[in-house]
């Protein structure tokens, strides 16, 4: 049944923040058209969710803005650490961690590492890049109410600045509407975890004499722990913009009205250690942290992303992060559907595979601030316990043990204790730098368009073959390299960047007559440790059940 509408697109999102300008550039670089409401009139204008950690900074790699962000970040390019210490006068305190990357280790796992961007520098490249891509995105626009049914989704739209109202007819909607969500709301589904952790209210101030105060400790974070004036101070430009997250109780019946000018300043002061520090504020935001996870991410033909779907401690900037990540999942899914070479099942995988990484982050983040005695959270018994393990394990080493993956174990923790990145199915698939055509390439650079089989060079187990027949045949979008030594090798090791003997077949976890699949994510699917009777079977066998096509 058509339904009448002013607009018809295959994929409307609600949200144009962080996470639904990542989901516009994703589904731009597939080619999905979609279009974009956000009811603020552009893009953030306060300083916050600084930290793009190395995954996500893969997946702007992949999608060719890595080099904007970094530009865009590059007043902060060299800070590094939290430091936690009474006042910033005096030497004090103590690093909590000092760098990031101590002896450069993360460079045998990942093509790039972490970024400090602030969300307000963030979204301006995000935005652009969308654009360019063709991306129709519309600020002061506000999604009014949506009704949806088995073939799509009709939302009424409103232009707040001329009042004048529209419906949009989508395939499918995207709700990146932020933790008090109108759409989540409006299907009813609840939330599961903690709740509320605490609040703080966060100034933006100039100061030119702080840099002076602060010295060489180019720090990401600096904790401050005077009993009467404690906060977290961050850089902005380490020359005289700055931000300051204030403790507030509202809990103990403390508004946000008391939080006057004059108080902020002298909450500043005090906490830095210099009673006449200049100190010009220039806007203020009250936030609250939380932990959160919606029970359901999937509801017919409407997803959750981003804050709608989880909330998180900002301790250790998980929260943007999981929700880019939960963009870019989603992304290639919708992407595979629309073009028809998979099944509509394969989007129920969205919420088997995202809401598990959410549930075991958002603990994490948690416990993060229990570890960092993050100002103003005094954590409830149980709240921030468990498990506590490495970051890279929840960074680059979660796993989808269910989901689209074939040969998985559904056992296996979300989040291992020990990161391995081995090539097993449902996990990130390794980094090793390759050659294409002279050109120096990581494997990460080749998930984004298509599903990508790996196998050895010469042919000699027919996986390639079969690859490439599949894809003639069958519609699927599948690109096929084989990766060796020789001439015959669409991809070789790239001898230079080699600590050693390189060998691809090892460090995925197969042989030389072996093969593995890895989907657009980056994400490996399904492997076969040896030779097959019969390749083109087992590998279109893997396929159906990956991409729920058969």
């Amino acid at each position: 049944m058509q339904q009448k509408a002013d607009h018809r697109i295959p994929v409307l999102i609600v949200g144009g923040s962080l996470v639904g300008l990542s989901m516009s550039l994703f589904l731009g670089r597939l080619g999905v058209r979609h279009m974009v409401v956000e009811r603020h009139s552009g893009t953030s204008i306060h300083p916050r969710g600084r930290g793009n950690n190395v995954r996500t900074m893969e997946l702007f790699r992949v999608a060719g803005i890595a080099p904007d962000i970094k530009a865009a970040a590059s007043p902060l390019a060299d800070n590094h650490g939290i430091l936690q210490t009474p006042t910033l006068v005096g030497d004090a305190g103590e690093w909590l961690f000092k760098q990031i990357d101590p002896g450069g280790g993360l460079a045998r796992l990942s093509p790039t590492g972490w970024c400090l961007c602030s969300q307000n520098d963030l979204e301006p490249v995000l935005l652009a890049n969308a654009r360019a891509l063709g991306g129709d995105l519309r600020y002061s626009h506000q999604m009014e109410s949506f009704e949806q049914d088995a073939e799509g989704v009709t939302v009424t739209v409103k232009d707040r600045a001329t009042e004048e109202r529209y419906t949009v007819r989508a395939d499918y909607l995207i709700a990146a509407d932020g933790p008090r969500s109108p759409v989540r709301h409006r299907l009813g589904i609840g939330q599961s975890g903690p709740g509320d952790l605490f609040a703080n209210v966060s100034v933006t101030f100039r100061s030119k004499l702080l840099a002076d105060v602060v010295g060489e400790r180019h720090f990401i974070c600096c904790y401050l722990t005077d009993p009467e004036a404690d906060g977290a101070l961050l850089p902005i430009d380490n020359q005289e913009r700055w931000v300051f997250h204030a403790p507030w109780h509202p809990e103990r019946g403390e508004t946000l009205e008391e939080f006057t000018e004059e108080r902020l300043r002298r909450h500043i002061r005090r906490a830095v250690g210099v009673p006449d520090l200049d100190v010009e504020i220039t806007g203020t935001a009250s936030w609250r942290a939380a932990e959160r996870v919606a029970d359901q991410y999937v509801s017919g033909r409407v997803f959750l992303a981003g804050d709608s779907a989880h909330e998180m401690s900002p301790t250790g900037a998980f929260g943007c992060n999981t929700g880019i990540q939960d963009a870019h999942n989603l992304a290639w899914k919708l992407a595979a559907v629309l073009d028809g070479w998979a099944g509509e099942g394969l989007l129920e995988s969205y919420g088997t595979e995202r809401r598990p990484v959410a549930l075991e982050t958002s603990a994490r983040a948690s416990a993060r601030s229990v570890e960092h005695s993050h100002p103003g959270f005094a954590p409830a018994p149980g709240v921030g316990g468990g498990r506590r393990g490495g970051i890279l394990n929840v960074v680059l080493g979660y796993r989808y043990p269910q989901g689209a993956v074939a040969g998985a174990d559904p056992e296996q923790p979300v989040v291992p204790e020990e990161l391995r990145l081995d090539g097993q199915p449902g996990s990130r698939a390794p980094h090793l730098w390759l050659r294409r055509d002279g050109e120096r390439v990581s494997t990460i650079d080749l998930y984004e368009r298509s599903m990508v089989l790996l196998t050895d060079a010469p042919d000699d187990a027919g996986w390639y073959a079969a690859a490439r027949r599949i894809a003639e045949r069958d519609g699927v979008r599948l690109d096929a390299y084989r990766i060796g030594p020789g001439a015959d090798a669409d991809l070789t090791y790239d001898t230079e960047s080699a600590a050693g003997p390189v060998d691809w077949t090892r460090l995925h976890g197969t042989t030389a007559d072996g093969a593995v699949l890895v989907r657009p994510d980056g994400f490996v699917a399904w492997r076969s440790p040896g030779a097959a009777p019969d390749p083109e079977a087992e590998l279109r066998k893997a396929l159906a059940e990956i991409l729920h096509k058969g």
